[in-house]
């Protein structure tokens, strides 16, 4: 039982981590020639550091269209569109995603079925479109995809485009799910029609992507070397003086899945996270292990149970080489069950760490050809880690000694059991370290004072793309009747979000010219009483609209400001505009604190009445119990329908949940590390019990002899747990260094980070040694407390 259910565990482990890391590995290893498939992305190098953009400038793709080393060259521009009607229908569908404007090249570079409409010279003409069918059939529904050939959709009001062809969506595993394909040329009737034209060099714009497909003769670094050269040609003379650079670089196919750089197309799916499969990998390799080692020590320590049964094999003809046969035979029989009943529990484990397996991952997977010859292997592999020696140890025993019962403990097995009861209990002493130094700096991250107030926020957001402050303002004047409300402000987003505003900054200080990336957030002049952001001199601005910053400490220290005062009044560059710093805020976390503190300014809503960066309207409550805070929620979102009584648009977020969404990734680790905690005592404790069972049972006259000769039950007990205790305590020993290590590494993330805790190692220490004890004791004491009588009645 104790060796079923330690294998059980580890190929339980095995079997849905390398599902997980199958699943994502093969995404868009469909398409034909998918080692031969780049993404052009560029990165920005300046002296404040490496900037990731998955975009390009549109005016590359033109320079590279003719280039000898690719097949095919082919780019999309991605535009969530307000709104699409089917007039004909009178349907009409809000915000639609995944939608770009793309030409005949993109389908040459991943291939598509075509289920209706001509798959040549497709998407050259103006107001043509090709829908997947999912997306046509919300568009036209109980419609044929050759029936919807021919029938138009109208784009924001105005644009009239027709259905030229309708594709398959990808059956197969893919971070390709756009949905509406608009011809290229549509796009010089859109707003974007300027950017089109002019193609400028120095714009570059993450919606704007690129892909090319690389001849098979094709030497990359010639490549790289040809796409660094376009990079410094069209280099500006404001770059160049400012020590900026613009890197233009191929990310293969397979990485867009992983690399976090530059980010996949559906972002609500989460980036998939090669470090975090490695560690997956890594926890199920140690748990398959410390079964395997439960195997060994266990089989080796009750080798002389099977001597004679051995001895008499070998006396009637039986060959070492069969013995060793019948050995690996039964060990791969208990590996069976154990495989068996582990992809039983396989479905209920993929539901149980929902937070790790991705969202398209099931159980179903097994049946993929790939994955069994896999689990085959895996379980020979482990059949000869766990069989092979205990096998070779049982088939070496000497027949004459054995049947003559002079056999020798075997000091060699004896070390090696040692030794491996070690590697357990060092293997389980790391996650119990490492889980405890984890759970400790996350708890820091969601304790730590932020630098603003988090607690008792919501902010709601108006209609997207509603531009009116007015109907704001209403909202606002219409919430002011709502007693629990304690304060209100229009603004941008919260103090802390995963948005970044920013833009080029020049302070001329009189000797030398200060330049740099600053951020922005934007409010009213309410902003900073509603968030408790501590103004250390001056004031905020005056109105909303006008051009004045209030800038954080961090910017005040690196324009080189010697005291808040002295920025007041000072002049600072901004899209050649002179903007004068009015007041100077203390610094806060505006991102993880895995991140330090950028320079940052608020600013109010200068680009009235164009368009607007006031999206939200953030409220405090009167008070921070949770009591009423349904009903108050409940009143929030009726003034909200009474004022935007033409959409169901409602979207409201908490601060403080927020915050906890910069750390899901740590949660994920600590929950990770909680289980492997958790199966890496049980499977060390119960190789443990296994080990004091044999020895305990080796020694019973012993034992009934001490109480005889009167020893007490806690020296017999102390007597038999000392060896094992010695063990764990080695174990102890050894892991503490690697786990300091390890988590030291990991903290480096943090620009704010705990401290490694003396204590968190003492407690660590304690606790294995509690485990321990706890199951020796439940033998030792049972043996000690036996009545000598039945073990000596036969001497």
């Amino acid at each position: 039982m104790i060796n079923i259910i330690g294998l059980t565990i580890g190929l339980s482990a095995s079997f849905v981590i390398g599902l997980m890391i199958y699943y994502d590995a093969t995404f868009d290893n469909f398409h034909k020639d998918s080692d031969r498939i780049y993404r052009v992305v560029t990165d920005f190098k300046s002296p404040e550091g490496l900037f990731h953009n998955s975009g390009i400038t549109l005016a590359l793709e033109d320079a590279i269209a003719e280039d000898s080393n690719f097949k095919t060259v082919s780019s999309f521009y991605i535009e969530r569109p307000s709104k699409v009607e089917n007039k004909a229908k009178d349907l009409e569908f809000k915000w639609p995603d995944f939608v770009i404007f793309t030409n005949q090249n993109y389908f040459n570079l991943f291939d598509y079925k075509f289920l209706a409409g001509n798959n040549q010279n497709i998407l050259t003409n103006p107001n043509e479109v090709i829908l997947t069918d999912k997306r046509a059939a919300d568009y036209f529904p109980k419609m044929s995809p050759s029936e919807i050939i021919g029938k138009t959709l109208v784009y924001n009001d105005s644009l009239q485009v027709t259905v030229t062809g309708i594709v398959e969506n990808f059956k197969d595993r893919t971070d390709f799910i756009f949905q509406e394909f608009i011809s290229q040329p549509t796009l010089l009737q859109t707003r974007l029609k300027d950017n089109f034209i002019e193609k400028n060099w120095s714009n570059t714009n993450s919606n704007s992507q690129l892909f090319v497909k690389v001849n098979k003769s094709s030497n990359l670094p010639a490549i790289q070397a040809r796409l660094d050269g376009l990079a410094k040609e069209h280099r500006d003379e404001e770059s160049i003086k400012y020590g900026d650079e613009q890197i233009f670089t191929l990310q293969p196919l397979s990485d867009i899945h992983f690399n976090e750089d530059y980010g996949i197309y559906d972002w609500s799916k989460g980036q998939a996270s090669l470090s975090l499969l490695w560690n997956l990998a890594l926890v199920a390799l140690f748990l398959l292990l410390l079964g395997c080692i439960n195997f060994i020590n266990l089989n080796t320590a009750q080798a002389s149970q099977r001597a004679k049964e051995i001895g008499i094999r070998k006396t009637l003809g039986s060959s070492r080489k069969q013995l060793i046969g019948q050995f690996m035979g039964e060990t791969f029989l208990l590996v069976l069950i154990s495989a068996i009943l582990s992809l039983i529990l396989s479905k209920w484990l993929i539901n149980l760490f929902s937070d790790f397996v991705p969202e398209g991952l099931s159980i179903e997977l097994l049946n993929t050809p790939l994955i069994i010859i896999g689990i085959i292997i895996l379980l020979l592999v482990v059949t000869f880690l766990s069989g092979f020696y205990p096998a070779l140890i049982l088939s070496k025993f000497n027949t004459v000694s054995v049947l003559k019962n002079h056999l020798a403990s075997g000091e060699k097995k004896l070390k090696l059991r040692k030794f491996l009861t070690v590697f357990q209990f060092t293997i389980a002493q790391i996650f119990i370290i490492a889980t405890l130094l984890v759970g400790k700096q996350i708890n820091y991250l969601l304790n730590k004072d932020m630098g603003f107030k988090t607690d008792a926020i919501v902010s709601v957001y108006s209609p997207r793309a509603e531009g009116e402050i007015s109907k704001k303002e209403l909202y606002v004047q219409k919430l002011k009747a709502i007693p629990e409300i304690k304060e209100i402000s229009i603004g941008g987003q919260a103090p802390a979000s995963f948005s970044t505003h920013s833009s080029g900054m020049t302070y001329n200080n009189g000797e030398k010219e200060i330049n740099a990336e600053l951020q922005f957030i934007f409010g009213d002049k309410n902003y900073l009483k509603l968030f408790e952001l501590e103004l250390l001199a001056g004031r905020g601005h005056r109105n909303d609209t006008i051009k004045e910053l209030v800038i954080n400490e961090t910017c005040r220290k690196f324009l080189g400001f010697k005291s808040p005062d002295e920025a007041i009044g000072k002049i600072i560059m901004i899209d050649d505009e002179n903007i004068p710093i009015v007041g100077v805020m203390s610094d806060f976390n505006q991102r993880s604190l895995r991140s330090d503190i950028k320079p940052m300014a608020l600013r109010g809503d200068w680009h009235r009445p164009d368009w607007s960066q006031f999206q939200a309207v953030h409220m405090a409550f009167q008070n921070e119990s949770s009591e009423n805070l349904k009903a108050t929620l409940s009143k929030i979102e009726d003034t909200y329908k009474s004022v935007y009584s033409e959409t169901d648009d409602y979207r409201a977020e908490f601060l403080d949940e927020n915050i906890q969404r910069f750390y899901n990734r740590e949660r994920k680790v600590s929950k990770l590390l909680n289980w492997a905690t958790g199966l890496s005592i049980l499977i060390s404790c119960l190789g443990l019990l296994g080990l004091v069972i044999y020895t305990t049972n080796r020694r019973v006259k012993e034992i009934g002899v001490r109480k005889v000769l009167g020893a007490s039950l806690l020296q017999i007990n102390t007597m038999l747990c000392k060896e094992f205790l010695i063990l764990v305590l080695i174990a102890f020993i050894i892991a503490s260094p690697i786990a300091w290590f390890g988590i030291n590494n990991w903290l480096q993330d943090f620009t704010y980070k705990t401290n490694i805790s003396f204590w968190v190692f003492l407690l660590s220490g304690c606790a294995m040694l509690f485990f321990a004890l706890l199951v020796i004791s439940i033998k030792t004491l049972q043996a000690a407390n036996a009545n000598p009588v039945d073990s000596l009645r036969s001497e």
